[in-house]
């Protein structure tokens, strides 16, 4: 069958003809729920847990920091540079390594550490999907590298989805080398449609949402 052929059928199936112009797309929709910031917490904690994620809710600071120091017993830990998590005293945990100035310094930790620590930008509460902007802030490997993944979120930055995200973000390579959308434990099923987890990354994660 020819490509002029094929292209005919196309045309007639959109009613057009040879030499007519596409017409210009549809105006983009972005739809944004009206949802309370506690539904928005309780659908991302439960979309999480649907996809093999572990979550803690945490009333405030102390909390958080009471849960996390009980993950990271007997194992070692690399923490982000994020704010938050210095506000939460988590940096000062001693089996915990953060204030990193450059990529050299975090490769080698994150091949080694037991468990890495981060925030997050955003989260999706539709999804359970954690948003990570790369930043000095938040260095990409942290949350990638490590088999475990534990990241501290404050309530507030719970999104009700990506239609959200994109009315807030509606570009963002102008302020990210990266923005990487973590749902869930790593899984693959391409080999033999097995499901395996921890292949592309971290096989376990913890979210610990607070306020």
């Amino acid at each position: 069958m020819s490509r002029e052929h094929i292209l005919h059928k196309v045309r007639t199936a959109l009613g057009r003809t040879a030499g007519v112009a596409a017409p210009d797309p549809p105006p983009v929709r972005i739809r944004i729920p009206e949802t309370d910031l506690e539904t928005r917490v309780t659908r991302f904690l439960s979309s999480l847990a649907g996809l093999g994620g572990k979550t803690c809710r945490a009333a405030n600071q102390e909390e958080a920091l009471a849960h996390v120091r009980s993950l990271l017993e007997g194992k070692t830990a690399i923490a982000s540079n994020a704010p938050f998590l210095r506000e939460c005293g988590i940096t000062n945990l001693p089996n915990v390594k953060s204030g990193f100035n450059s990529a050299q310094e975090v490769r080698p930790m994150c091949a080694t550490a037991d468990v890495g620590i981060t925030s997050a930008a955003y989260a999706l509460a539709d999804t359970g999907t954690l948003v990570m902007l790369s930043n000095p802030e938040e260095a990409r490997l942290i949350s990638l590298l490590p088999p475990v993944h534990i990241a501290v979120v404050p309530a507030g930055r719970i999104l009700s989805g990506l239609d959200e995200l994109l009315s807030i973000l509606p570009r963002p390579a102008d302020q990210t080398s990266s923005m990487v959308l973590i749902t869930g434990p790593s899984r693959t099923a391409d080999i033999e449609q097995i499901l395996v987890r921890g292949v592309h990354g971290p096989g376990e994660i913890h979210v610990v949402v607070v306020g």
